[in-house]
């Protein structure tokens, strides 16, 4: 491709919308433009890195045995309905109703569609193991759309939805599934790690998340992993054993309430009072689907507020507000406490709380708290459940290892749907003797616009981006550096003629540019490889050859670039 003949509107300036250099870098360098909050319009470059990603995903979900199909992306409401998820997955669904008012939903995920169209199909065990996938447009309305094609609400993804007669199928079909992904993400040129992960609105017995891991302020999600062992999970999902020593009364006191002027966080509670956070308990309010919740964890714990939704089976959750809080307690943010909260505010209690004896909590007074509460004793419990966060330095679940965080970005998932879908929308089969079971599923999904992104948080420097060479939408930038030369343009289109015909794809810069102009360009834009043709490298019947990871160029003759730049290419990421 010619540059002339092309759409590539490179930008010098930063752009003061984007906050990840990823996102920073696809809107300089021409990939994409905004169009909205959360929509964005993929131009010629972005585009062939779709097509490019989107044809390693075909090839290795065909080799796993998965048939591509294409779902219609608005969806009757009533199929969502029937499975339940129309009440549960909250506003991210966008809804709205066609010329006959009927409801309609625009698509997240395909589920229902996928399942609805196998349950009026599906008669026999000799049909399955089934695996359908299709690589689609997905709405989602994002609260807060951010982040390029990280977080949008129109974007594209590859899904998947596999259909087994019995676990021990499914569990074949599921490593499958996973063996796929790896290679799917070794041929774009990244690394990713597996980790366990909650399930969410998609329900399930299981999930997993396949992560990138990075060291930018774009790691939107916490991994925590094992030092010993092979045991790793999101924030969302982490379990930890509790390496903290508490020290702890032998018996019982009773309750006193103190002046606490001016301390309401943690910091300044224990510094008033002169004891370590672990004595103190937080109480927490939120309100899940519209409803006041009090949740108490360990004051020198982070609480899990994915834990708690689910816990509460709460489609909505979000932190009271100063004004709630207020009508809550009728005190400020700071001093709410258990003892003689309102009585229709459930309290969801951690275990770690559960173990203290004589703990310190707010009094639902303004600059009050109460010394040697006891669970029990002065408050019940609604619910006694797991709310606390993992952190680095917790103990393994598993073994006895040490606990520690990475950041990272989720470009892919898999879920263990079990039977969630297929009772409610009726996928059965008849097995060998003639009875009827529900198909187990699973459920798998890749980010097609996602992943390519992501993958700019590991490969740039402070020139551009450097596309590793399978998803580059381009393998090769050919840079005269003078249109003016009748020998470097000669040379030129010797040249790409001759990597076109040996089927290596090349942008070719013919643009009557300064040298420099172009060069930034070709930075920024970030091609695996440079071919420059300039008056010194001539004389010597050479070009320049260089990757666009390294520093150093070498000179090739004119008539051995092609062989050249196929000996580069094997050697790059």
């Amino acid at each position: 491709m010619r540059w002339s003949q092309t759409y590539i509107p490179t930008l010098r300036q930063q752009q003061s919308d984007a906050e990840l250099i990823s996102h920073q870098l696809l809107l300089r360098a021409g990939y994409i433009r905004k169009l909205g909050a959360g929509i964005y319009l993929y131009l010629p470059l972005m585009q062939r890195v779709i097509e490019k990603f989107s044809k390693i995903v075909r090839e290795e979900m065909n080799r796993a045995g998965a048939l591509e199909i294409t779902m219609s992306v608005l969806c009757p409401a009533e199929v969502w309905q029937k499975s339940g998820r129309y009440y549960t997955i909250g506003k991210e669904q966008m809804r709205l109703k066609d010329r006959h008012q009927h409801e309609m939903v625009l698509c997240g995920t395909h589920e229902e569609t996928v399942t609805s169209l196998v349950a009026g199909e599906l008669k026999s065990y000799k049909q399955l193991p089934l695996n359908l996938y299709q690589i689609q447009v997905k709405f989602r309305d994002e609260i807060r759309p951010r982040f390029g094609l990280m977080r949008g609400r129109e974007f594209i993804m590859k899904d998947a939805y596999t259909f087994d007669a019995d676990e021990t199928s499914f569990a074949k079909t599921y490593q499958g599934m996973v063996d796929a992904y790896f290679a799917i993400f070794k041929r774009a040129g990244i690394d990713v790690v597996k980790v366990e992960s909650d399930t969410g609105a998609m329900g399930g017995k299981a999930a997993h998340e396949f992560m990138l891991l990075v060291n930018t302020n774009a790691g939107e999600e916490i991994i925590i992993s094992c030092e010993s062992c092979d045991y790793a999970a999101n924030i969302e999902k982490a379990e930890f054993e509790d390496t903290v020593n508490v020290k702890t009364d032998n018996d019982l006191k009773e309750m006193k309430k103190v002046d606490t002027p001016g301390a309401a966080t943690i910091e300044e509670v224990t510094a008033f009072l002169k004891v370590d956070a672990t004595r103190l308990v937080k109480t927490l309010l939120y309100i899940a689907d519209g409803k006041p919740v009090a949740a108490m964890i360990r004051g020198d714990r982070d609480l899990n507020e994915v834990k708690l939704k689910n816990a509460l089976k709460a489609v909505e959750l979000e932190m009271a507000n100063p004004e709630q809080v207020q009508q809550f307690t009728g005190c400020p943010i700071g001093f709410a406490g258990p003892v003689g909260l309102r009585n229709d505010i459930p309290i969801l209690v951690d275990p770690l709380v559960g173990r203290l004896k004589n703990f310190i909590v707010g009094a639902n007074e303004n600059e009050k708290h109460i010394l040697n509460v006891n669970l029990d004793r002065d408050f019940k419990a609604t619910k006694v459940v797991n709310l606390s966060k993992a952190r680095e330095g917790d103990g393994c679940p598993r073994c006895r290892g040490r606990l520690i965080t990475r950041d990272g970005i989720e470009v892919g998932n898999t879920f263990m749907l079990g039977t969630k879908y297929s009772e409610t929308l009726g996928a059965k089969y008849l097995d060998a003797e003639g009875k009827e079971h529900p198909c187990i599923m699973g459920s798998y999904g890749i980010g097609i616009t996602r992943t390519p992104q992501a993958v700019l948080e590991r490969y740039f420097d402070d020139k551009g981006i450097i596309w590793p060479k399978n998803i580059a939408p381009y393998l090769v930038e050919l840079i005269p550096i003078s249109m003016e030369s009748s020998e470097q343009v000669e040379t030129a289109e010797k040249i790409y003629r001759e990597l076109q015909e040996a089927g290596i794809e090349v942008l070719y810069d013919d643009r009557p540019e300064r040298a420099g102009v172009k060069f930034n360009d070709a930075d920024l834009v970030g091609l695996p490889i440079r071919i420059t043709i300039g008056d010194k490298s001539l004389k010597q019947g050479m070009v320049e050859l260089k990757a666009r990871a390294e520093k150093d160029f070498t000179l090739v003759a004119i008539n051995q670039v092609v062989t050249a730049v196929k000996n580069l290419a094997q050697r790059l990421n």
